[in-house]
């Protein structure tokens, strides 16, 4: 009997459906040879220190640095893993082969290698490697089965990983609570959370530190249209007024009329975190939100594998894309087709076959996340949103390129140079599968704005995408000159999306060339993690959300403060740790080495540590602290806290509100309509519309 063990109840029961085990056991289904069980994920984990030595149970500086001479493993303390282990020790014990069914990645690996570790199998393992749930896709994995020991770097890789988290996370946490903690709370500290924190506290400070310096504009209107001094800015009023004063009354030549053709390529397939930066920014979904939607949709046979770092497509994708179309042209909202006018001009002739998509040289273990071509069924509000977001994406890279012009006016007055941009679109190409109605997908969608965009990216943005009147070289006329007097302003604060690209990116915070270049692949944390990463800082109360913002809490500022060991809050020792893991698996680098020497570092920290005599503490923040804050910022925002009321309660807003800058948006103002208060940005999507009636 061969024993087929995988990583979730819902993924063993397509294996079995497809390999005809049929009949239903307890923890396992049986049929044609087959016995096909499953773990819920983590079964097995690293052992506690108190399962080394009794010593280790009790926190005490004097038992630091914790270092196991052996690392082991055991079973999580649950009844219902340890009932299923039973059974899959003793279908392991008598089984004549293995095929390890396990998610196809590191972690997955991981989790599969301990529980037939711990289940003592000696019989022979392959492995089933595929990157979509389709039934085509079980098929060919169970034809082209692997021998397990090619994935043996790859284990080794990440067991390097999860003993390196250990020694780090384990001995650096009870340091620093033992230390600093007041004894009132864990202090965690992380190889990718202590890195993250920084950078969001880092980010604060520089906020919090900026002096705003006022600057002056130079422009002048002339038919219409608004030109701007080439100069830049000036720093001081007499400067700018001085310059004003020369081009008053005097007319306005035009110098230059420049038309530029230019193409702009479709927007590359996701990959995790392109995915979750687009669904924060546009539905507001939180990265750990994301994450777990487009794995049911994957367990749902909708898409392919979504813990994946590149945004590309192996050639072998490339004959089963009609058939993903296909799929994609039969799909309905509401009974609506929702992409069928978008897939036909694609249809009868073969679709384009792009670099920029299809490049097997850089797709490792998966390739980028797309459609599957199974029709879905009942999807929720969320998985629509994502669903479509991918489906979107996959349709467009097989379009042409959107081809557009660029008008770039030059004008002079008195020796003052003035400058225009307009782009004009000729034909939009790809864009138009996203000007096609989106009704059906988006209508719950929260405002797509987001808060990382500085208000000087957005003016840039509307100068580039306006269309230029018509302008001849040489003509020229009157026009009216502005001084304008504008503010320097700060960095914006992170949000989930703005942080995710910082933790993917995290390579351009590091100076060594080799480091960032083995940085450049990862960033800090995999994609998979990152959302955990988020999520555990808001459990610790290192970080808090003021609407989209993410603010550190002062225990999370003091904490990164208080870290001296340079290492432990910079993204180099990610740095250094991605390199190192990356050799191991394509077996340049020895595990044991990364471990000693991790070891070695783990003592330095510690002995660094314990000779601080200078009596420091850590501010703690409560539960009750966050929902303090949270109560008064609400009670501070009066139209804020409107929204949360009926209509009655709205309608007794004071009057005083109207015309101030809305307080979730912040691009639209409060307006007053025939029975409440709201945003005149409600049609745009503001969340402040739900009280308003127009």
């Amino acid at each position: 009997m061969v024993v087929c063990i995988a990583e979730k109840p819902s993924v063993a029961r397509d294996i079995a459906r497809i390999i005809g085990a049929n009949s239903q056991k307890d923890g396992y289904m049986e049929g044609n040879g087959y016995q096909v069980t499953w773990t819920f994920g983590h079964l097995c984990t690293l052992k506690e220190p108190h399962d080394y030595t009794p010593m280790w149970k009790a926190w005490s500086l004097s038992s630091l640095p914790m270092i196991p001479q052996r690392f082991g493993i055991k079973l999580i303390e649950d009844k219902g893993i340890q009932k299923q282990f039973s059974t899959i020790e003793r279908l392991m014990q008598s089984a004549d082969g293995i095929i390890n069914c396990g998610d196809a990645g590191q972690e997955g690996e991981l989790i599969q290698r301990w529980v037939m570790q711990k289940a003592q199998a000696k019989c022979p393992v392959k492995r089933l490697w595929i990157s979509s749930m389709t039934d085509e896709a079980i098929r060919e994995g169970f034809q082209q089965l692997k021998d397990q020991q090619e994935y043996q770097p790859l284990y080794l890789a990440g067991l390097s990983r999860a003993i390196g988290d250990w020694l780090l996370g384990m001995n650096a946490t009870r340091l620093y609570t033992l230390k600093y903690g007041q004894n009132r709370q864990v202090l965690s500290i992380g190889r990718v959370q202590t890195p993250t924190l920084a950078l969001i506290v880092n980010r604060q400070k520089e906020i919090d530190n900026f002096k705003p310096e006022p600057y002056w504009v130079l422009s002048t209107i002339y038919r219409d249209t608004l030109f701007t001094a080439t100069k830049g800015r000036f720093t001081s009023k007499e400067e700018g007024e001085k310059s004003f004063d020369t081009i008053k009354g005097k007319p306005f030549t035009v110098t230059k009329v420049e038309k530029k053709n230019g193409k702009e390529a479709p927007k590359q397939l996701y990959d995790l975190t392109s995915l979750q930066v687009d669904c924060n920014r546009k539905y507001g979904m939180s990265a750990e939100t994301t994450l777990n939607v487009i794995q049911a949709l994957y367990e749902r046979k909708l898409t392919t594998y979504p813990r994946v770092d590149t945004q590309y497509l192996s050639d072998d994708i490339y004959p089963k894309c009609p058939q993903i179309m296909n799929g994609l042209y039969q799909v309905k909202y509401g009974g609506v087709p929702a992409y069928a006018e978008l897939v036909k001009p694609l249809g009868g002739k073969p679709l384009p076959k792009s670099k920029r998509v299809f490049d097997t040289a850089k797709v490792t273990d998966h390739h980028a996340i797309i459609p599957t071509g199974v029709v879905p069924q009942g999807m929720s509000d969320m998985e629509r949103h994502v669903y479509d977001l991918i489906s979107r994406r996959f349709i467009s890279v097989f379009y042409p390129d959107c081809k557009f012009s660029t008008t770039t006016v030059l004008g002079e007055v008195d020796g003052i140079e003035f400058k225009v941009t307009g782009k004009e679109i000729l034909d939009p190409g790809w864009r138009a599968v996203y000007a096609l109605p989106q009704s059906a997908v988006s209508s719950s969608a929260s405002s797509s704005s987001s808060e990382s965009t500085s208000q000087e990216d957005e003016e840039k943005k509307e100068d580039e995408e306006k269309t230029l009147p018509t302008f001849v070289k040489g003509e020229s006329g009157e026009h009216t000159p502005t001084l304008t007097e504008k503010q320097t302003i700060p960095p914006p604060y992170y949000n989930e999306a703005s942080l995710l690209r910082a933790m993917e990116t995290a390579g351009k915070f590091v100076e060594d060339e080799e480091l960032r270049a083995a940085m450049k692949e990862n960033g800090i944390g995999r994609p998979s993690s990152r959302a955990g990463i988020i999520e555990t800082l808001f459990k610790r109360h290192y970080i808090r959300r003021e609407r989209k913002r993410l603010v550190a809490t002062p225990t999370g500022i003091e904490l990164i403060d208080m870290i001296k060991e340079e290492l432990l809050k910079s993204c180099e020792l990610t740095g250094i740790w991605e390199k190192k893991l990356r050799d191991i698996e394509h077996q340049k680098y020895d595990p044991s080495q990364f471990i000693a020497e991790l070891k070695e570092q783990i003592t330095d920290i510690v002995n660094q540590v314990l000779a601080d005599n200078s009596n420091r503490h850590i501010a703690i923040t409560t539960d009750e602290d966050v929902k303090k804050k949270r109560r008064t910022k609400k009670n501070d925002n009066p139209a804020t806290a409107s929204t949360a009321k009926n209509q009655s309660s709205a309608t007794q807003q004071p009057d005083s509100l109207v015309g101030k800058p809305c307080p979730i948006c912040g691009k639209g103002h409060i307006i007053k309509g025939k029975t409440a208060y709201g945003c005149s940005e409600w049609k745009s999507g503001c969340t402040f519309r739900k009280p308003f009636t127009q």
